[in-house]
């Protein structure tokens, strides 16, 4: 008997067959999913009201915590900071306060609650404006998760950020002195704040500064590093840079408190034909904008002024212990030999970016102070964030300095 055998087409058809036969009667197993989600909560708050409130003024307003995550939040830590010119209005059980860096007030809160899925919850902030009150911030919200928030801002963290309604005197005070033609002398300069609001402006590139227009006839051979060349409309150069005729000066955590004053110390090289000659400083902005929060423009300028004798080269001496060229007192010669007057010197070390010790001439005290222009952003700025110079200046209680030489030529025993 012969074998018939199938053509190979079918053989493959029916080995198909026999296999979903065999599937169909196996259950399936669905495979684990390689991005499945564990249930998390996912919390989101409100942004709060905007204000410009006056000093004492109460803000009080309720922030709202939603849910939009998976699961619920057992818990939630919310937590608030306030710049300077804020504080809170009481101490609310359940809340930690402290200050942290750069006299930011902080509040931390456990709140004992449980937020649902897909449900909401409200939270008030409350805080009141102090008498120095003007460019403030706060921060303010959670985690995600209910949890201890880091830094920086998302949709469960916020910052909101305000201006009071007061404002701030800046005032520019200047310098004179005497110095000898040929001879080297020091300046110092200031910007000070005069009140009732401190000064932070962490908003735009417009920060408070102050104007030098170097005195004619001298050269500023060592400049402060927080003093940069000033062009047409702003800074041109690095800070330190010697030689320019007009420097724009800042501190570099753009801070100024009430009644403080920061100082800028030049070295100048006096021509030798040089006569008495002034210069100018000038309470501005960095860009040369007169702020808004200033309203009194009177004393936003004030003169630099070098006085050079014109009498001080000695001349031959004369019977009687007189001399030609210059003054004389029982036969001694007290013209130019361009030292300094009292047997020291009473000027600046002349170093660049450093403020001398001395007499006060601006009214507070105050010290060097360091850095040059940092970037700042909107309201992506931390409250806390970059507070190392500000804490340093704001806690050595500065000096100001202020030198005034005599030349010998000027000066009678």
């Amino acid at each position: 008997m012969r074998q018939r055998i199938r053509p190979s087409h079918l053989r493959t058809s029916a080995a198909f067959v026999a296999a979903a036969a065999i599937a169909a009667a196996v259950p399936a197993v669905a495979a684990p999913s390689a991005y499945a989600e564990e249930a998390a909560p996912a919390l989101v708050i409100s942004n709060l009201p905007s204000t410009s409130p006056k000093p004492g003024d109460v803000y009080d307003e309720n922030v709202v915590i939603t849910n939009n995550g998976t699961a619920a939040a057992d818990g939630v830590t919310f937590r608030v900071r306030l710049t300077r010119g804020l504080d809170f209005t009481e101490e609310a059980k359940g809340c930690s306060y402290s200050t942290v860096q750069d006299q930011v007030r902080q509040a931390v809160c456990e709140l004992d609650l449980t937020v649902a899925p897909g449900a909401s919850v409200e939270t008030p902030v409350r805080f009141k404006a102090l008498d120095s009150a003007l460019m403030e911030a706060v921060e303010y919200g959670t985690s995600a998760t209910g949890e201890t928030p880091g830094e920086g801002y998302d949709d469960s963290y916020r910052r909101m950020t305000l201006t009071a309604d007061s404002s701030a005197d800046l005032v520019a005070v200047g310098e004179d002195t005497e110095a000898l033609a040929g001879g080297q002398q020091s300046i110092t300069v200031q910007l000070r704040n005069d009140g009732p609001g401190w000064i932070q402006n962490q908003e735009s590139d417009d920060q408070p500064a102050l104007m030098v227009k170097i005195p004619k006839d001298t050269v500023a051979s060592e400049v402060p590093k927080e003093c940069a060349p000033f062009g047409i409309d702003g800074p041109s150069g690095p800070g330190g840079t010697p030689g320019k005729s007009t420097y724009v000066c800042w501190p570099d955590d753009h801070t100024i408190d009430v009644g403080e004053a920061l100082s800028f110390t030049f070295m100048l090289d006096i021509d030798k034909d040089a006569k008495t000659t002034t210069g100018e400083v000038k309470a501005t902005s960095v860009y040369d904008i007169h702020p808004e929060f200033d309203k009194n423009p009177a004393n936003d300028k004030a003169p630099i002024r070098v006085a050079i004798p014109t009498d001080y080269e000695p001349g031959p001496a004369t019977s009687g212990g007189s001399s030609d060229g210059g003054s004389t007192d029982g036969g001694a010669t007290t013209g130019g030999d361009g030292n300094d007057p009292e047997g020291q010197s009473t000027g600046g070390t002349g170093t660049t970016g450093s403020t001398s010790a001395g007499t006060s001439t601006g009214g507070s005290s105050t010290g060097s102070v360091d850095g040059n222009l940092a970037s700042t952003g909107s309201d992506g700025t931390p409250l806390i964030a970059g507070t190392a110079a500000a804490a340093a200046a704001l806690g050595g209680g500065l000096i100001l300095a202020v030198r005034r030489r005599r030349a010998s030529a000027a000066k009678s025993s």
